[in-house]
């Protein structure tokens, strides 16, 4: 009994290594100086830039602006008022955009509000659509960046998606920036670097028409970014990442909304996680695909509280074990993943999170962590499935 708990342990920690040795060499590698982007040349491709929204009125004005600043001659400003009940559709005609309303009691998710914007864009098709959030607000010359780069490589294009803490906000707030900040911003720069391509993020995505037009986006999955952008990587056009072109948004003060958006990002990115990733990680190494391995690898990585949570209690259990049955295999590898974990959160504060984020909330974080437990348990025991927007501040 006690060789085959020393095995079944070591067996364990061998697996935990994997995400935590993906996740150390992505940090890694995002502190090494930047590959340079192609240099846009010529005049800029014609956009449409597609808003979905649902119940955004609070906040779609500002992220109308900061798109119309950037629009040229030509390119669209569409905006799909999804199963709203308040003044969005209102509020982005008066802005200026083009506006098409979508009502459905039950295809209900950001991917049906898509497929419809798809859809009534047909009529008269752009070269590049650039996929942007009610909440989100554009960098000047992001447009430009995306567009460019997009048609320049053939590939989808994918901005820098940051969220940032509002003024005032907790400690638990700032622990999920700087792991929002781990997730869209170190660990992507981390694969640009080795010349690898990163996951689609829900915004600041840019498509050419052609290949968005044909797309599965009819989808009411939790985490249709991810999916997407695995399906493109499988018809061998994997996402590239842009960070001269950059989204920004604010976490919710409203602890409902902020709770429900927690739930539907981890819960979404599980999903994937469990019923994509084996059989992704093995179609890649069977096709010998190295950016669809590398998508494999970096799906595999958890979020950053769970896989905090796992990794300690292994750590625990494995000590335990070599304290009171004298197996020490499992206790090394645990060691070992315990270090490069640490090693990898304070090297990626240091190098891209020091002048936003103090260190005493790296202290918080651990407590953070297990306050996120009932989540993680919650997609064991009733996993959300059903996409549910998150309450503004304001509402």
């Amino acid at each position: 009994m006690i060789t085959l708990l020393a095995w079944l342990l070591t067996a364990l920690a061998l697996l935990m290594l994997v995400p935590v040795l993906v996740l150390f060499t992505e940090v890694l590698l995002a502190c090494l100086a930047a590959r340079p982007l192609p240099v846009p040349r010529g005049p800029r491709p014609r956009l449409a830039v597609l808003v979905p929204a649902h119940n955004e009125a609070t906040v779609l004005g500002a992220t109308l602006a900061s798109i119309q600043e950037q629009l040229g001659e030509g390119d669209q400003l569409l905006v799909v008022a999804d199963n709203c009940s308040d003044d969005t559709a209102a509020l982005a005609r008066a802005a200026g955009a083009q506006v098409t309303e979508r009502q459905h009691a039950e295809l209900r998710g950001k991917g049906y509000a898509l497929d419809h914007g798809v859809r009534h864009l047909a009529a008269s098709p752009p070269q590049v659509v650039v996929i942007i959030d009610a909440d989100c607000k554009l960098t000047a010359g992001s447009l430009d960046h995306l567009a460019h780069l997009c048609v320049a490589t053939a590939r989808p294009v994918q901005a820098l998606d940051l969220m940032r803490a509002p003024a005032g906000a907790g400690l638990k707030i700032q622990v999920a920036e700087f792991a929002w900040r781990m997730k869209n911003l170190v660990r992507p720069r981390g694969m640009a670097r080795a010349g690898l391509p990163c996951q689609l993020m829900g915004t600041g995505m840019a498509f050419r028409w052609e290949e968005l037009a044909t797309a599965n986006l009819a989808t009411g999955h939790l985490a249709e970014d991810l999916k997407l952008g695995l399906e493109f990587c499988r018809q061998g056009k994997p996402p590239l990442f842009c960070p001269e072109a950059e989204v920004t948004s604010l976490f919710p003060l409203n602890p409902e909304g902020l709770s429900n958006q927690r739930t539907r990002w981890e819960h979404g990115h599980l999903g994937v996680l469990v019923s994509d990733g084996p059989k992704l990680l093995g179609s890649a190494l069977a096709r010998r695909q190295l950016p669809l391995l590398a998508m494999a690898l970096d799906l595999l990585v958890p979020p950053l509280a769970l896989l905090t949570l796992a990794l300690s209690a292994l750590f625990v259990v494995a000590w335990l074990a070599g304290l009171w049955l004298g197996v020490w295999g499992a206790a090394v590898l645990a060691s070992i993943g315990m270090a490069l974990l640490v090693a990898a959160v304070l090297l990626a504060w240091g190098r891209f999170s020091r002048e936003v984020i103090p260190f005493s909330v790296l202290i918080y974080a651990p407590l953070y962590a297990t306050k996120k437990i009932p989540l993680y348990l919650g997609f064991l025991i009733r996993r959300q499935v059903q996409w549910v927007r998150s309450k503004r501040d304001d509402q």
